[in-house]
């Protein structure tokens, strides 16, 4: 049991500081509201080491945590709103046996859509919709490489695991 907690304390540990070291960093895509979500492979990656609860921990404390710090009440709505429909989508997609690059894309899109879903709510309005096409794109391409480093660390972590457990 302490193991296991040790394990979910340093999943979180890691993603707090892939936030962290994503929001002092200006990665400037030119385009408001995009960026890379480096975190997310610490979620997708736990998606796979971890159970669901405890991977559903991890990534509501960070984003628990990360807003408390440097955010604000309306950063905790979109951030919770869309690492929640990520979550789902991620986890629906890898029990359909999605590969871990289709899991990363799904939950980076999703990511978007309850973003905007919830800008939509907030505004009243539907005319933020027009912005779907931008984040639909981000999400892909930031989905995909979140997904390659995601499936990278998770094939050393099973490689890692299986010679601790040769021994």
């Amino acid at each position: 049991m302490s193991k296991k907690i040790a394990k979910v304390g340093l999943f979180v540990a890691l993603a707090m500081i892939f936030s962290y070291i994503e929001a002092i960093i200006p990665w400037d895509f030119g385009i408001p509201g995009v960026k890379l979500g480096v975190a997310n492979i610490v979620v997708v990656v736990a998606l796979y080491q971890l159970n669901i609860p405890e991977t559903a921990g991890i990534s509501f404390v960070r984003i628990f945590l990360m807003g408390l710090l440097f955010g604000n009440v309306m950063s905790l709505a979109y951030s919770f709103s869309g690492g929640a429909l990520s979550l789902i989508g991620m986890i629906v997609c890898k029990r359909l046996k999605l590969s871990v690059i289709g899991v990363s894309i799904v939950g980076a899109v999703l990511h978007n859509v309850g973003q905007l879903s919830t800008a939509a709510f907030i505004l009243q309005s539907t005319a933020i919709t027009y912005y779907f096409p931008v984040l639909l794109v981000s999400g892909l391409v930031t989905g995909f490489l979140i997904g390659i480093l995601s499936y990278r660390v998770n094939k050393s972590l099973d490689k890692f695991s299986q010679n601790n457990n040769d021994r």
